[in-house]
């Protein structure tokens, strides 16, 4: 089964799974169609992070595909242009070397099956014939007309005859379609060493930009220890900073000891827990996580049931505790595949913001992201500015373990900081309440924050949720919002759930995207 965002994406990876190729295989094969068809939210410009189960070996891994700073990214350079943060688009939020590609081929080197341009083909086939333009693609391409007038190469691209392609209109992208088959014949080589390497920080020297061919050169993906904790006698599984996945592990240390059944799903009880839980785990997020080449990290303690049991003092189940929250963008997207012998990837690749930096490089066909934005010039900041450093990363790919330590579910969310909340409403729905994958991604979501660019902080709820709920949150201090009622605010969510006993395959792909649920 593959689970992502557009249906061509998913009809990619199942298309490996039925050559033969197992479930890493697919979710390349995944991602890089999603590179073509959901080029405003993802593509080899950005990053990725994977968690992999390998059957055979029984054990789970952790792949940082974040990128670094470039060797010339310094405060200084920043403040003697007299700016006090880094630009949120251009040439000069175009600072990190695009990780994705290399964590393509450190999973499959390590794990792969099919050969690299067989696992491609597909995405050069929709990119070289061309694709009906999503729903979702249109929409951003219109917010981001303005970004998108202002390079000619991201025009001939992403604008066609100068106008916002309509929904289902064709659209071809032939510089992506040989940006792919040169991957696919020299690999990861020409990327990073090459001709691609040379021609991106050629074109980003000419309009401002930083990144050298050194930095390319330098880049290199992780294998990390996943990090864990125990919630319903289940194993939850995260990656470590520079990921906020701490965050979705200190949530549910949090709550468990709260009888979520009691309380009732879909009540105010049920919202304020969370939201409160969430405020305290952002607290820590926002205190702790970077690079942790850079800083000494106490990871063991900040995920300990023992350090919750001390942080739950300060959770209120009848008053809303203050917080100032930090705008974080959140255009992502999110893959599952599990296939026939049991190996399964939980996979998130972003380019950041959407349409990321705004600057696609010359003939060429894919945006650069701007994580690098995201770094603070304050010296004093957790997450400062250094060169060679990865910044903060929103990305969080989730997988839950039985109580026999096989897989059970396959989950994660793009959508910024609304990711671990996104996370906790599937893990609670599942877990706490038995809800099925696709019931549980259905069922109402909030966002508690500020995020993609909004205005407002709060406590957003879609409209399906009931106004005495509202009212109830209102009363206890929540700062309430009401949002579209499948508001593509709340992020995408896509679920596989393993049965123990049968171990056939019940996926949920969620409606507020173009994706689907394939399998067979």
């Amino acid at each position: 089964m593959v689970v992502c965002p557009h249906t061509l994406a998913s009809e990619a990876g199942l298309s490996i799974l039925r050559q033969g190729g197992n479930a890493i295989d697919a979710a390349i094969a995944a991602n890089a169609a999603l590179s073509v068809v959901y080029p405003h939210m993802t593509g080899i410009g950005g990053d990725s992070f994977w968690l992999i189960y390998h059957a055979q070996s029984h054990q789970i891994y952790g792949l940082n595909g974040s990128g670094r700073s470039a060797q010339a990214a310094s405060r200084d350079f920043y403040h003697r242009r007299n700016l006090t943060t880094i630009p949120q688009r251009g040439p000069l939020a175009a600072i990190t070397v695009p990780g994705a590609v290399d964590a393509w081929a450190e999973a499959h080197e390590k794990f792969g099956r099919l050969s690299w341009a067989e696992i491609l083909q597909p995405a050069i086939d929709l990119a070289e014939q061309g694709y009906p333009v999503s729903a979702s693609q249109v929409r951003w391409t219109q917010r981001d007309r303005d970004l998108l007038h202002q390079y000619p190469s991201c025009q001939q691209v992403f604008l066609p005859h100068g106008q916002t392609p309509k929904v289902g209109a064709p659209i071809r992208n032939p510089d992506l379609a040989q940006i792919l088959r040169l991957i696919a014949t020299d690999g990861r080589t020409v990327f990073y060493r090459g001709e691609i390497a040379k021609n991106i920080c050629a074109y980003l020297a000419e309009i401002g930009g930083i990144l050298t061919p050194a930095d390319f050169a330098a880049h290199r993906s992780d294998w990390v220890e996943p990090i864990t904790t125990q919630y319903r006698g289940y194993t939850v599984c995260e990656l470590p900073p520079n990921t906020q996945g701490l965050v979705v592990l200190q949530i549910l240390n949090l709550i468990e000891p709260f009888d979520l059944q009691q309380m009732g799903h879909n009540t105010s009880d049920y919202y304020h827990l969370i939201v409160e839980a969430t405020k305290l785990a952002f607290a820590d997020r926002d205190r702790w996580i970077t690079d942790p080449a850079f800083v000494n990290i106490p990871m063991a303690e900040l995920i300990s049931k023992a350090y919750s049991d001390r942080r739950r003092a300060g959770l209120s189940l009848t008053q809303a505790q203050p917080y100032r929250p930090v705008s974080i963008g959140g255009d992502t997207t999110y893959s599952a595949c599990v296939d026939s012998e049991g190996n399964a990837v939980s996979l998130i690749q972003s380019l950041y913001f959407d349409y990321g930096s705004g600057i696609a490089p010359r003939e060429m066909g894919f945006m650069l992201q701007n994580r690098g934005c995201f770094f603070s010039l304050d010296a004093n900041h957790i997450n400062c500015l250094e060169p060679g450093k990865r910044t903060f990363h929103t990305l969080i790919p989730g997988l839950v373990l039985n109580g026999q330590g096989f897989p059970y579910l396959v989950f994660g969310a793009m959508g910024g900081e609304g990711q671990p909340q996104t996370q906790l409403a599937l893990l609670t729905r599942v877990l706490d309440f038995g809800f099925d994958p696709q019931t549980a991604i259905d069922w109402p979501r909030w966002l508690w924050g500020q995020t993609w660019g909004e205005s407002i902080s709060g406590l957003s709820l879609e409209g399906r949720i009931g106004k005495e709920i509202r009212t109830e949150l209102r009363q206890r201090g929540h700062i309430v919002h009401i949002a579209p009622d499948w508001s593509e605010q709340m992020g995408h969510a896509h679920i596989i759930r393993i049965d123990p006993e049968t171990h056939l395959l019940a996926g949920g792909c969620d409606p507020r995207s173009d994706g689907s649920a394939l399998g067979f």
